[in-house]
């Protein structure tokens, strides 16, 4: 017969989900989030190795996202289908998972872990929140002992916390994401511009590293939305947008400016290299042959301007504004060119 005190939960483990919860609900920013997870499963759980695998959705499959414990850095680039291993398998049927002799279940001996050579037992649970099974967590080869129903009590317990934060994290960042983005071209939008070009601009001035933009607009863009009506223009300008990420390069960032216009910001580029860097993107831009759903081929032209800093001033409107006269003297001169400095 179980006594009051024997059914008590330990105040030691009381304090591990009140911190939890606390850490859990104070921040939306995912990577912490997951760090956190793993900082309370290695405080309670005492064990060789522990992972988090986050579900790829597009890919169908299971990355690491965080491991712990003797020899994790070997896992950093494994991918685990899902349905294979014991992850795959946790996460597909939605259901924990106690192997005590990996040796002795298929499903162990397929996993990534297991083919590390590193795999004697394990435990593994799916984050499931409302939305689905976010990922899984394992503990690999936990020390004798740990294996209990009270310990698996807790961490489905703290498996539920972690699934409900993971979900909270990722619709904040949706919203954030839709909130400085642009409907039609997916490009980040003008208001977000504006706040990027507040941090570089102090950047700039802070530590005097040169940054540049190209301010782009497509020409005779009329033409199009008046020959072939405003659905097919929404299409270009989103294949357009789409083709000038393709080309622009990591550190760069594209915006829609607003109508056919485009704002590329290069961080960290001086003038001559900026004009460069937006010739053969602008070149390369208007040699792509852009196919409609209604079967038309299609191509654009730009007339580009070019504005750094510090040479044309370290303000925001001063910049866009120099890039934006430049820009219009190529079109005055018959468009489809590039004009810095």
């Amino acid at each position: 017969m179980t006594t009051e005190a024997e059914g008590r939960i330990p105040l030691a483990d009381l304090l591990v989900f009140h911190q939890l919860a606390r850490s859990l609900t104070s921040s939306f920013d995912l990577d912490a989030i997951l760090r956190t997870i793993l900082e309370h499963m290695e405080r309670f759980v005492e064990a060789e190795l522990w992972t988090l695998l986050m579900v790829d959705e597009a890919r169908h499959e299971l990355y690491y996202a965080l491991a712990a414990g003797g020899g994790h850095e070997a896992l950093r680039d494994l991918r685990v289908k899902i349905g294979e291993g014991v992850a795959g398998w946790v996460v597909e049927h939605g259901e924990t998972l106690i192997v005590p002799e990996a040796g002795k279940d298929p499903r162990a001996r397929e996993d990534s872990a297991a083919n590390q050579g590193r795999m004697r037992s394990v435990i593994a649970m799916p984050l499931r929140g409302r939305k689905g099974t976010q990922g899984a967590i394992e503990i690999i080869n936990p020390r004798a002992g740990q294996m209990t129903d009270y310990t698996i009590a807790f961490l489905h317990i703290l498996a539920d916390y972690a699934a409900i934060a993971i979900e909270n994290a990722r619709d904040v960042a949706r919203i954030q994401q839709l909130t400085i983005t642009d409907d039609t071209t997916g490009l980040y939008n003008v208001r977000h511009l504006y706040d990027v070009m507040g941090r570089e601009v102090e950047h700039c001035e802070r530590g005097k590293r040169p940054m540049s933009l190209a301010f782009l607009d497509l020409d005779r863009f009329k033409l199009i939305n008046d020959a072939h009506g405003h659905q097919v223009g929404s299409e270009l300008l989103a294949h357009t947008g789409r083709r000038l990420q393709e080309l622009s390069r990591k550190q760069d960032l594209c915006f829609r400016y607003g109508g056919d216009e485009f704002v590329i910001l290069m961080p960290e580029t001086g003038a001559e290299a900026a004009v460069a860097q937006t010739s053969r993107l602008n070149r390369k831009l208007m040699e792509t042959r852009f196919q409609m759903k209604s079967g038309l081929e299609l191509s654009v032209r730009a007339s580009a301007g070019v504005a750094s800093a510090p040479g044309d001033g370290c303000s925001i409107h001063t910049l866009i504004r120099a890039a934006d006269i430049r820009m219009y003297a190529v079109k005055s001169a018959g468009g489809g060119q590039v004009r810095g400095a």
